[in-house]
Order: structure tokens, then C-alpha cells, then sequence
């Protein structure tokens, strides 16, 4: 058995740049080459291309950026998987299949099938979103399981070159190869926590080698930025470096990011094969570039899937343009009202329902801060207007109005952008708990089907409890900014968002934890939070030095069925930065 296996990550979402697989291939000596396509705005995506197009449903980008480098993972023995089948796995095989044959190039691929429900919904009954409690849509248009590793597992076992699935949980890719590559048991719930854990921070690509990182200014060569690679030991342990001469930072701040990215609860992230507890995880700076994480615990998995699946509801449409001249706020937002107004009088007389939503933003006034916003002077915004009606012909009349603007309101519209809006479906998305009995996973490889045996999980523990933030000592007489004590990052789940701040130094901690109540963040992010159903909560890490916070419902129902410009909560963080943390005066001044 080997001591180390490398994987990297060439792919953080479906349109990610093509320059990393061959970056990785050429440079990063692999073993596992993985590919990460599938965040929960894709599978809306894709359940929109199949509407149309029933033989489209997964990513392209996989196929095409994979095409020209066969020839050097076949003579490396570099190992593919990927999730890029997403809502139809099977043609995307094919589709590289050909790709295959073309070349003359034999790697064999295997498919895993088994997550997708919709053909199985109405055998259900009784099903709620597991977030808000509404019943199932009559009508969904997909309904994919978040599977777990072990499919993955059994097609590496029976020799496949490259694994292709549709929703499989994102670190599964990553688990699969470390539980084959070390013959781990399912049980070994510590190694599997792990090997999550390394998997949650390289499945968004260069996110964790500098990419969004709220200290950008000290990362070098964004255009030739590193894609992650994870070196992991047969005990879990990994480091995370990237290729050599490449662009980007590994850093214990730039990882730590990544590790609080879209989650919850960090003593219970609820994985398919495993519970996970990263609050005790550190990170130890190991060379330039390099970092070692370690301290993952697991617990056995609960005995359910979770299914997102997605519906149509309705229909959108968005319009831009730019106002120029003085007082641009000011006219902007009298000309989008008036937009609004007259639309909205002429659905009326033809009978229609008024909009079921409307978003105004005036992109440049800072729009996205709600009431922290301090810009009124702009002499240029651009306006956002989107909407939402279940009558497509509404919209078709709302894309129309928008030009008349130019001539008939205030002066100083121009810039209308791509010409007469489009109208598209509104897809929403809706999530689930199944057993996981109802699912029956396969391997389709080599013209044969193999079925998967999963494990049997240990009867359900307790997760460990809540540890409070050490208090300060001393007395806060001064204020200073968020961003001079801690590095942040936020990010999406569904409707809800999450924001992660982790300390610069662990003396920090206390102060920080100490002003960002849940309470003071309801209050900061008020512009964002639904006034009936948003909350916050907030974790402590004491292995990170840092706090998780998730805002509940904060997204104006997220993904493509958010109105906004901001429907992941990318922002968010960076809005947090600025709030004022009462500290002693000598840790402001040493801070200034």
C-alpha cells in the first residue's frame, strides 16, 4: 500500500477555467485527477437545458477540456472522476466515449446511476421541503439524491479509469479514491472525516489557493493562478500545495476560508457516509504554499439522503441599462418605477395578474449594503430591474417597455444591455430527506450493470456539544474595523447563506466573538435577512480560531430563482468586514 496519494482539483462549477486540468496533468503528478461541477445553482441550470433539449443535462465543459489531455492521463495513470454527468451522466459518457474513440485512446469509463428520483416521486408521499415544510410540486422537472462514495469506490475496484456521475455529494469524488487507494474501512469514521475534509477544501478549485480571499492584495499572478492539489497520508492527515511556478497563495487564512465555506453546524456536517466535526481542525503553515490540516472527527452517517430537486415556477426576466448625468440615483430610481408602473398598469388591462416579484437594484449606489450604503452622489448607475409573473407573454411586454425608457423618461438612459431582455423559465428549488433504501445505486461499466452494497452505519451518535468563545479580559475602549481583526468568507445553501470569520491571530478571538452576537448580525444584515423567516446562528471553532454564522433564508429564495444581484451571498462577507469590534485602545493603536 502507498503512503501519500495526490489529487487535484481542476474544477470548481460548471464554467471554471479551462486551464486547469492541463495545469494539474502536466505539472502536479498525480494519482486522482477530480472534477467538481455540480453546486446546487447548476442543477437548476441543467434541469432548464433539458427542458428544451432532452439530450443536454450535463456539463460540457468536462468533455471538451478533458478531450485534449487523454493521451497524457492515459500514459501517467492518472485516475479521472468527476460529477459532470450531472442530470444525464450517461451521455455525458458517451459524449467522452467518443471523444475516446476518436483519438484511439482506450481508458475505460464507468458511469454511476441510482440519484436520480424523478421517475420514482410519486411513490412518495408525505414529502416536505426539510427547510420551509412546503409540500412537493405537482410537477418537477428533476430530483437528484446526494449520493456518497462507496459508488465511486466500487467503480475504481472493477478498474475504471474515470468515474462519471450525476449528484453525488461534492467531497465525494476526493473520499472515493482515498477509501480504494487505502483500503479504509466505512467504519473508520475518523479517516472519513478526514478525507471529507480534504475533498470540502479542494472541490472549489482555486478558491482555497488565493482565489476570494479577503486579503487579495498579497495574492500574486491571478492569470496564472495554482489549482489545488491534496497529499494525503494513509492516516487522513493532508497537506494542501499546488503546482510549482504557478500563480495564487496557500496560507493558513487562504485554507481556513475554504474550510468554513458553506456550512452549517461545523461539529455536524452531514455527509452521506459520514458525520463530520471540523471544529477542532488546525492548520499549520509547512513551507511556502503548503499547509497541513488535521483534527477532523466522524461519526456514523444518518440513514438518509439528501434530494434536491427542481420545479418550475413561473417565469423571469431582467433588464440593465445606465444612467448617466447628475443626480443618476435620484433618476434611476424614478425611471424604474415609472418601468414598473406602466407595465404593471398595461398587465391590468389586458386581464393578467400584476408581477409576483420585483427587484429594483441601482448597481453603483451600493445597492447590495441596504442601509449601510453611502454613496448618493453617483453620476453613473446601472439598473437592475428584474421580475417575476406566471404569464410569459406579461414579461414578453415588460422586455418591450424597457426601450421607450431611452426617449420618453429622464435624460442620460443608455447602455441598454444585450439588446430586448429575454424571458426564461423560473426554476426553484426544493429539498428533501429520503431514505436511503429507496435509492438503488449502480455502476454501469462495460456494458454490464454492477449494483453497490452500502454500508451498514453504527447506530446514530450524539454529536459533540457547543463550546463557547473564550470572553475578553480587559476594557474596549476603542473600535476597530472587522477586517483588521479576521479574514472572511460567505457562500450559499439553498436560501440560506453562511459567513465565516476566522481571527488573524487567536488573541483576537475573544473581542470578535464578543460583538458578533447573532443578534448584531440579524441587525447588520437586516437588508438581506426575510423579515418573517430570517435568523442567525453562530458556531465556534476553537481549532480555527474562528465563527460560523448562518443567515437563514437570505437570499430571496436563492440560486436562479433569486431576483437579486447577489443570489449566493458573495458579498456578504465583505460586507461584515466593515462593521466596528470594540477593542482596548493599545490593540487599536497596534492595529492602525
Amino acid at each position: 500500500m502507498r503512503d501519500t496519494v495526490r489529487i487535484g482539483c481542476a474544477s470548481a462549477f460548471w464554467g471554471d477555467t479551462c486551464t486547469a486540468a492541463a495545469q494539474l496533468v502536466h505539472g502536479g503528478a498525480l494519482d486522482y485527477l477530480v472534477f467538481d461541477y455540480l453546486a446546487e445553482v447548476t442543477m437548476s441550470i441543467l434541469a432548464g437545458a433539458r427542458m428544451k433539449d432532452p439530450k443536454a443535462g450535463y456539463a460540457t465543459d468536462f468533455v471538451e477540456v478533458l478531450t485534449p489531455l487523454l493521451a497524457d492521463i492515459q500514459r501517467q495513470g492518472i485516475r479521472v472522476i468527476s460529477n459532470a454527468g450531472g442530470i444525464h451522466p450517461q451521455a455525458c459518457a458517451a459524449a467522452l466515449q467518443a471523444a475516446c474513440d476518436k483519438a484511439g485512446i482506450a481508458l475505460k469509463i464507468a458511469v454511476l446511476l441510482g440519484d436520480d428520483l424523478q421517475p420514482e416521486l410519486k411513490k412518495l408521499h408525505g414529502i416536505t421541503d426539510m427547510f420551509n415544510g412546503a409540500p412537493l410540486p405537482p410537477v418537477c422537472v428533476s430530483a437528484n439524491a446526494y449520493l456518497g462514495a462507496p459508488g465511486i469506490a466500487h467503480a475504481l475496484a472493477l478498474g475504471a479509469d474515470i468515474v462519471i456521475t450525476g449528484r453525488v455529494v461534492d467531497s465525494a469524488v476526493v473520499s472515493a479514491a482515498l477509501v480504494h487507494a487505502f483500503d479504509w474501512s466505512w467504519h473508520d469514521y475518523d479517516r472519513l472525516a478526514q478525507a471529507a475534509l480534504a475533498g470540502h477544501i479542494i472541490e472549489c478549485g482555486a478558491q482555497c489557493t488565493g482565489g476570494n480571499f479577503t486579503d487579495w492584495r498579497d495574492v500574486p499572478d491571478y492569470a496564472h493562478i495554482g489549482f489545488p492539489i491534496v497529499e494525503v497520508s494513509a492516516d487522513g492527515t493532508f497537506t494542501v500545495s499546488k503546482v510549482a511556478g504557478t500563480g495564487g497563495l496557500i496560507s493558513e487564512l487562504s485554507v481556513a476560508e475554504q474550510l468554513l465555506y458553506e456550512i452549517g453546524d461545523p461539529r455536524a456536517y452531514l455527509l452521506p457516509d459520514v458525520i463530520c466535526d471540523f471544529s477542532q481542525v488546525t492548520l499549520q503553515q509547512q513551507g511556502e504554499n503548503r499547509v497541513h490540516l488535521h483534527g477532523a472527527k466522524g461519526l456514523p452517517p444518518t440513514d438518509h439522503y439528501k434530494v434536491s430537486a427542481t420545479y418550475p415556477d413561473g417565469f423571469r426576466c431582467t433588464a440593465s441599462c445606465l444612467i448617466a448625468g447628475i443626480d443618476a440615483v435620484a433618476k434611476a430610481e424614478r425611471v424604474s418605477q415609472a418601468i414598473i408602473d406602466k407595465t404593471a398598469e398595461l398587465f391590468s388591462q389586458r386581464g393578467w395578474a400584476p408581477y409576483t416579484e420585483v427587484n429594483i437594484e441601482l448597481l453603483g449606489s451600493e445597492a447590495t449594503y441596504g442601509d449601510h450604503a453611502r454613496r448618493h452622489d453617483c453620476r453613473e448607475v446601472v439598473v437592475k430591474l428584474a421580475v417575476r409573473h406566471p404569464n410569459k407573454q406579461a414579461l414578453v411586454l415588460f422586455a418591450r417597455e424597457i426601450a421607450q425608457a431611452a426617449t420618453g423618461m429622464a435624460p442620460g438612459l443608455t447602455g441598454i444591455v444585450g439588446g430586448r431582455p429575454t424571458v426564461y423559465p423560473l426554476i426553484r428549488l426544493f429539498s428533501f430527506l429520503v431514505d436511503k433504501a429507496f435509492c438503488t445505486p449502480v455502476i454501469d461499466f462495460q456494458g454490464e450493470r454492477h449494483a453497490v452494497a452500502l454500508p451498514i452505519a453504527h447506530p446514530l451518535q450524539t454529536p459533540a456539544g457547543a463550546i463557547d468563545p473564550p470572553q475578553p479580559q480587559g476594557l474596549a475602549d476603542a473600535n476597530v474595523p472587522l477586517v483588521k481583526l479576521a479574514v472572511a468568507r460567505s457562500g450559499d445553501k439553498g436560501n440560506h447563506s453562511n459567513i465565516g470569520v476566522i481571527a488573524r491571530a487567536p488573541e483576537y478571538l475573544p473581542w470578535i466573538a464578543e460583538a458578533l452576537t447573532p443578534a448584531v448580525i440579524v441587525d447588520w444584515m437586516s437588508h438581506v435577512l426575510d423579515p418573517l423567516h430570517g435568523r442567525v446562528e453562530r458556531w465556534y471553532l476553537p481549532g480555527s480560531h474562528s465563527l460560523n454564522f448562518l443567515l437563514e433564508n437570505a437570499l430571496g429564495g436563492g440560486g436562479i430563482a433569486s431576483l437579486r444581484i447577489d443570489p449566493q451571498g458573495k458579498a456578504f462577507a465583505q460586507q461584515l468586514l466593515e462593521i466596528p469590534i470594540a477593542v482596548p485602545q493599545h490593540l487599536a493603536d497596534q492595529l492602525n
